[in-house]
């Protein structure tokens, strides 16, 4: 692997099952699988790759899969990337106590489902539109910036926040719903452990709560500070290296 893989951390595995590989970038949403993976207590080994000064992945990643992105797993012959594909993939296949992490009872069901593909097909392309947004006027000639910046600004503020606040509520007042009901998961009902939509569901939490606290309620903050104080969370922390994406107390 070229210099930029930065190390490889394998736990220890039986001969005869070939080792999951997660081809984790720094940063990113590959943090989210390595979680998981503790969860369920895979074997997995980690090929780790830093991201470039430009802060986009670097091009040995298109080595393993044709778009370049993490995550990206293989698992023997098979190579499978995109995080919510990659969860239900590892769930489906080395998932025990399938009532916990495949949850059947209607409500809870319906919330694992809809919170599972919520956060990638709604509120992570806000958030990297606001990211952009923030960006552009800095990469402009010095003369534009005092021009192109307060345009940006303002094009936040009318195409960003609103929807900001509808999804900071629609996850706040989710979460003290399922609070309510005894839960501290996303899925509801009677579970007690986390199911596929809070693998999704973490990444953007902790951006709100770490880069957007105003559009997050107490409950999201203390959702995200609940996971990353579960165990699995932690070894998979000290696994991965420097993490910016962690809440601060």
């Amino acid at each position: 692997m070229a210099e930029t893989a930065l190390s490889t951390i394998t736990t220890p595995v039986a001969s005869s099952q070939p080792a999951i590989v997660v081809h984790h970038l720094e940063d990113s949403r590959s943090q989210r699988i390595l979680w998981l993976l503790e969860e369920l207590n895979i074997p997995y080994e980690i090929k780790k790759y830093k991201r470039l000064p430009s802060r986009l992945a670097p091009k040995e990643l298109l080595d393993v899969h044709p778009l370049g992105k993490s995550p990206v797993i293989t698992d023997g012959d098979i190579t499978l990337a995109e995080s919510g594909a990659i969860v239900e993939y590892l769930i489906q296949m080395y998932g025990t106590e399938k009532d916990k992490v495949s949850p059947s009872e209607g409500e809870r069901w319906r919330n694992n489902i809809y919170f599972t593909h919520y956060p990638e097909g709604t509120v992570q392309p806000i958030l990297v539109r606001r990211l952009m947004f923030s960006l552009i006027p800095g990469k402009v000639p010095a003369l534009l910036r005092p021009i192109v910046r307060p345009v940006f600004s303002q094009a936040d503020e009318l195409v960003n926040v609103p929807d900001l606040k509808r999804n900071g509520t629609l996850i706040e007042e989710h979460l003290k719903k399922v609070k309510a009901s005894g839960c501290e998961f996303f899925a509801g009902g009677t579970g007690t452990s986390p199911t596929a939509a809070d693998y999704m569901m973490i990444l953007t939490t902790v951006i709100l709560a770490t880069r957007a606290k105003e559009f997050c309620g107490e409950e999201t903050i203390e959702y995200v500070k609940r996971i990353q104080a579960r165990d699995a969370y932690k070894r998979a922390l000290e696994k991965s290296g420097d993490y910016v994406y962690v809440l601060k107390e």
